[in-house]
């Protein structure tokens, strides 16, 4: 038997008698994972104000952020479906649609590859060709470059892989413009460098689980002093990278200043968590989930800073 048809002991899949309509529509939401696709909205709003200098067109902004959940979700659904075997294996993966049986892998093909048609679609009709071509570049990027040929061989995997997320702003910013330049690049690699020291934090608690299912994360495979040294140079990289929008873009003094004291406490959190580390404080001591939940928090208001900037000063 192998790993993809194998199921944990108390994880027997419901019969399709016993799954109920309500629940079947919250396992297809659940193929889209909502709550990483919030972090890309997050990204990709901002950058509108940015490419508009000011307020965008909000029929735009809806048009923009529903293709974005359409093509993220593909890219997502697609990725719970090539790792239903891994997803069975660990604990925070394991109630997955595909996992529990609420949703099959064939129904789950079948949705992944509609909502990325139709996402292309929307964009190419709706929004214009670049920003339609970003998005497959995207899905492509996060199924095939990511999923399929990084997680499982490389503790390099969220570093390269992390790209995949970073498009958003790519495809913001054509959709106002219909063309590329220098700002979004910047922010581009700004989330390049967070989406590191974002996730090993995460990967740091669940390293057993990753161990388990054979992904060699770079906790699995270096250990935590590795890891925090590591989040140390990314986040130093992160921090002066971000303050470069401001002459690539012409802020105003609002950007630049939340970039400089959002960027300070990051700091402070990171070398924190490096300190801990190099005492070799393990479970709760760590304590490194404090630097993944204000990552989320520091992309979040960074990302406002920019596009509030451009209505103040545009």
């Amino acid at each position: 038997m192998t790993a993809v048809e194998s199921r944990p002991a108390g994880l027997a899949g419901p019969t399709r008698g016993s799954r109920p309509p309500a629940a079947r529509v919250l396992a297809f939401v659940a193929l889209t994972k909502p709550r990483i696709i919030e972090l890309l909205l997050i990204s990709t709003i901002p950058v509108m104000f940015l490419a508009a200098k000011g307020l965008p067109d909000l029929s735009l902004v809806l048009v923009v952020c529903f293709g974005g959940y359409l093509s993220a979700g593909s890219a997502n659904a697609f990725n719970m479906y090539l790792d239903r075997d891994i997803d069975r294996l660990m604990h925070r993966t394991e109630r997955r649609p595909l996992v529990t049986g609420m949703v099959s892998p064939r129904e789950c093909l079948a949705f992944a590859t509609a909502l990325g048609v139709i996402s292309t679609v929307w964009f190419w009709v709706l929004v214009n060709p670049l920003s339609a071509g970003l998005s497959v570049l995207a899905i492509f990027y996060y199924v095939v470059v990511y999923t399929m040929m990084l997680k499982r061989r490389t503790p390099q995997n969220i570093v390269w892989g992390g790209i995949a997320g970073c498009m958003q702003v790519l495809i913001g910013w054509t959709a106002v413009t219909n063309s590329l330049a220098w700002a979004p690049f910047v922010l581009f690699m700004v989330i390049f460098f967070w989406t590191p020291p974002h996730y090993w934090p995460l990967s740091m608690k669940c390293a057993d689980d990753y161990a388990n299912a054979g992904v060699p994360m770079l906790p699995v495979v270096a250990g935590n002093k590795v890891v925090a040294k590591q989040i140390v140079v990314y986040s130093w990289v992160m921090v002066a990278t971000s303050l470069l929008l401001w002459p690539t873009a012409d802020t105003g003094w609002l950007y630049p200043a939340a970039a400089l004291v959002l960027g300070v406490a990051w700091l402070y959190e990171a070398h924190a968590l490096n300190r801990r580390a190099k005492a070799e404080e393990t479970g709760a001591k760590l304590k490194e989930m404090r630097l993944f939940h204000w990552s989320i928090t520091y992309l979040t208001l960074l990302f406002v800073a920019v596009a509030v900037d451009p209505v103040i000063f545009g």
